[in-house]
């Protein structure tokens, strides 16, 4: 049997499928994109669900998996040298996971290092940008009498938005034809910020023609159906 005793992180979340990658994360746009990932790849793992609410990523068990204290993060049993291997970064696991795996992530050199490009872009500048956009729209910064953040971050949003729209003329995918690791990246953030934000018509989203209809294509597929719920919240 695998022994994953030299991650504390076990100590509090103990694995019941050792011989599984084991999957740390809460449902949020970053979280989403590992565990969409593993559905669509189909190798098999065992989540655990981090409450971020209750500050479970501070805990020693957690910090000593990922220092930067968020989700997700990852052990796989079975990585590099067949031995235990840790990741954080939601961004670094995708591309780990399609090397792992052989999927998503095209193999062609030039075509490669331009679906890394829009990875990069999401991290960089789609998930700050909508992130903080969320924050002053919804939850306590919406309450700042000065509106001016809320405005830049809106603005600077809609731009990205711009840039997706652009790409997606006549693609069904960032990368044409090619479902990849960028959609993966990119879907539960736009979905975020249209639906849990509620930032549409801040970003003026209903002019958008190719964003939408990609985020509908992605949203229909079941893996990632199913990874939008995973891990699981706990009832109550």
């Amino acid at each position: 049997m695998t022994d994953l005793s030299a991650f504390p992180i076990t100590k509090r979340w103990p694995a019941q499928h050792p011989e599984r990658l084991q999957l740390y994360s809460t449902p949020t746009p970053n979280g989403v994109k590992v565990s969409i990932m593993l559905e669509e790849i189909g190798l098999p793992y065992e989540p655990h669900f981090i409450n971020i609410g209750a500050n479970e990523t501070w805990i020693p068990e957690y910090l000593a998996l990922n220092p930067n204290g968020k989700i997700p993060a990852i052990i796989d049993p079975d990585g590099p040298g067949r031995r235990p291997f840790a990741l954080f970064e939601s961004g670094a696991i995708l591309i780990y996971l399609a090397e792992k795996s052989g999927q998503l992530l095209p193999t062609d050199p030039a075509r490669r290092y331009e679906t890394l490009q829009w990875v990069f872009f999401q991290m960089a500048a789609v998930g700050p940008m909508f992130g903080q956009l969320g924050f002053f729209h919804k939850f306590a910064g919406k309450d700042f009498e000065d509106k001016r953040p809320r405005d830049r971050y809106a603005a600077e949003s809609k731009r990205l938005l711009g840039v997706l729209e652009t790409r997606l003329a006549g693609r069904d995918w960032i990368m044409d034809g090619e479902y990849t690791i960028a959609d993966i990246a990119l879907l539960g953030w736009v979905r975020n910020l249209v639906g849990f934000y509620g930032a549409g018509e801040l970003v003026d989203y209903a002019s958008l023609k190719n964003v939408p209809a990609w985020l509908e294509r992605g949203l229909a597929r079941p893996a990632v159906e199913r990874g939008l719920n995973i891990p699981a919240r706990p009832a109550g």
